[in-house]
């Protein structure tokens, strides 16, 4: 592996591979379809990375996040790799260019939305790349037991048929036996190899505080944290109002949500990333592909929806090696309103298909019909228009998505595109027969230079504005121009979220839907928020054991470093807390929940420890319905 380790310091500054990189190198090169389970930080992209430069041809990776597809884009070109990406939203001319220069150019990495693999163009012209190696990212999505299955996934198992003999690597890092053995059939291994780094972090202390203060409780964990700090909630509001409660008490606070505008969030994602403010406030729209290492807490404001959501946001504490906390925050109905939100995730499937109605009235869409340039969508002004709900729709699209029928893009940010597709000789020639272009071919060509002949450049139409003093608009008109006259490639920015409609437009009673899928998934969801629920009221079992077991590994060996194990009870508080658990317990038999929440003066930590040695002592017991109850009353 010596090739392998001189690609990886040359590239990256690495002397040495994390365990299992380098296993999972190797069985890509010896052409073994390999999956790979490696925690949130734990160097994923380097095990395709660095194959894919020590042989010749392309890598395609397949990707679920546009914002992720760009970042790795971006980190490779920064390094002198050629990278490119091809995701929804992009028009067919700018496809076509880009999938040209793979086959005729030297890109080394092409990242593509799953969506792209079922379309004719692509498949038309895959045939004649050459493809060395295809990259499954965050695998867990091909299976719809996994947290964040896409239907889209399935099309990877059919492009393998147009790859003979390329090995496919899986990546995930978060994913259950069952998954894992759903992520192998449905990739079609062959002489396949597993990899699995331990899920354990053991610099990561897992904590979970139950309460009725939350803000309090964050004010204090961050005013105790030296250190960024991550604090997630479950909806763009409380961004707003839980950030303004921690800037009252003098924490350099931001915070972020897929609602804001592309250009907010890349300042705000930079000025954190940079230090500049030590507290971001955040949706689960931020995390993914986030390269910060001194991230000492990651706080959970609000209970996540499954176990693998937040073993992979708590994940991004501590990337460096170094102590770091990730903290759960829970009061008593948290879990009835969680609940309540999973069950209004799946809609009625008569609801469904009025949507889907709603959606080709918006657009006057013929039946049979389709864009592939996809449409603007503004979530509040449709709801508006058809009188309806606007989270109803937003879960209504999507199932459809689900189901295979739309794509909805909620972050996508296009910057304006241009590119020319004739040569120097041509442009001058048009310049000379029409006068009024030329101040806007100048400026192009002054600003951008000769690569606007060969590839899509990224515009500021705005700075050409200022250089010409001229509004925008009228920019964006003469580009327009230029592509109408067949001189260019011209695609104007985007920042709404785009609806595609993935297959021709149908009658609402000709769609298709697996009732009986779609009743097991939710049942399935119903019961990974149940795992979550058993995880915040387990104070006997230490945190990482908990989620090791989910995860599908065992082990003995406690982390020392959780509440669970970090709680020894006071001697002088034992007999009162034995006192008040028996008093309850009295009064009537109780759930270890139910007990915890009802003295919820206590630690909950302590509360469990205690019943622990009433258990063992022989003082309590579980009835029939896992209830405790006392054994010896007069004790």
């Amino acid at each position: 592996m010596a090739a392998a380790l001189d690609i990886l310091n040359r590239y990256w500054g690495y002397d040495s591979f994390r365990e299992p990189q380098e296993q999972v190198i190797e069985s890509v090169l010896e052409k073994h379809d390999t999956l790979a389970l490696m925690p949130t930080g734990g160097g994923k992209s380097i095990c395709f990375q660095v194959p894919g430069m020590m042989r010749p041809g392309l890598t395609l990776v397949v990707s679920p996040l546009i914002a992720l597809m760009k970042d790795q884009v971006g980190q490779l070109k920064d390094l002198g790799i050629k990278a490119s990406a091809v995701y929804t939203g992009m028009s067919s001319r700018e496809i076509d260019l880009k999938l040209d220069n793979c086959i005729y150019g030297d890109i080394k990495f092409l990242y593509l939305s799953p969506e792209r693999l079922k379309s004719e163009l692509f498949r038309t012209r895959l045939v004649k790349m050459p493809v060395q190696l295809l990259v499954v990212d965050e695998a867990h999505c091909i299976s719809q037991w996994g947290y964040d299955f896409r239907p889209s996934y399935r099309n990877i198992a059919e492009i393998r048929e147009f790859l003979p003999g390329i090995p496919v690597l899986a990546l995930t890092a978060t994913a259950t036996e069952e998954v894992r053995e759903d992520i192998t059939e449905q990739l079609r291994f062959k002489n396949g190899k597993i990899f699995k780094k331990s899920f354990a972090r053991p610099n990561l202390s897992y904590q979970v505080f139950i309460g009725e203060d939350k803000t309090g409780k964050l004010i204090e964990l961050l005013k105790q944290t030296k250190g960024s700090s991550l604090v997630y909630v479950s909806t763009r509001k409380k961004c707003r109002t839980v950030s303004l409660a921690l800037r009252q008490e003098g924490l350099e606070a931001g915070f972020y949500h897929g609602g804001l505008n592309p250009e907010d969030r890349s300042r705000i994602q930079d000025q954190w990333l940079k230090d500049q403010f030590s507290v971001m406030v955040a949706t689960n729209a931020f995390g993914m592909g986030i390269n910060k290492a001194n991230v000492r807490l990651v706080t959970h404001f609000d209970m996540p929806d499954c176990p693998e959501a937040y073993y992979q946001e708590a994940g991004r504490a501590g990337r460096d090696g170094k102590a770091a906390k990730a903290v759960l925050l829970y009061r008593q109905g948290d879990m009835e309103l969680i609940q309540e939100r999973k069950l209004s995730e799946y809609p009625e499937i008569d609801y469904l298909r009025e949507t889907y109605q709603h959606l080709a009235n918006h657009y006057q869409m013929a039946i049979g019909s389709t864009n592939p340039e996809g449409y603007d969508f503004d979530l509040e002004q449709f709801a508006h228009k058809f009188h309806q709900k606007p989270l109803q729709v937003y879960h209504a699209l999507r199932k459809l998505k689900l189901f295979g029928y739309l794509e909805l893009t909620e972050d996508l940010h296009q910057p304006t595109q241009f590119r020319f597709v004739t040569d120097h000789k041509s442009v001058y020639e048009f310049q000379i027969a029409n006068a009024r272009f030329d101040p806007i071919i100048k400026a192009l060509l002054r600003l951008y230079g000769g690569e606007l002949f060969s590839i899509p450049v990224n515009i500021n139409t705005s700075r050409i504005a200022r250089l010409l003093h001229w509004e925008v608009i009228q920019v964006n008109k003469m580009l327009q121009s230029l592509q109408d006259n067949g001189l260019a490639v011209y695609q104007p920015k985007k920042d709404q979220p785009q609806i595609f409609f993935t297959t021709p437009r149908q009658e609402p009673d000709k769609l298709q839907f697996d009732r009986k899928t779609y009743q097991e998934r939710k049942r399935s969801d119903l019961g990974k928020l149940n795992s979550i629920y058993q995880y915040v009221h387990n104070h006997l079992v230490c945190r990482t054991l908990q989620l090791l077991e989910y995860f599908g590994e065992y082990s003995d060996k406690k982390c020392g470093v959780c509440d669970v194990c970090k709680g020894p009870i006071p001697d002088p508080d034992f007999k009162v807390i034995r006192n008040d658990i028996r008093q309850e317990l009295t009064r009537t038999p109780q759930t270890l929940a139910a007990l915890t929440g009802n003295l919820n003066r206590i630690v909950p930590v302590h509360v469990a420890q205690v019943v622990q040695l009433m258990l063992e002592q022989g003082e309590i017991a579980y009835d029939k319905l896992e209830r405790l109850a006392i054994l010896d009353a007069n004790a």
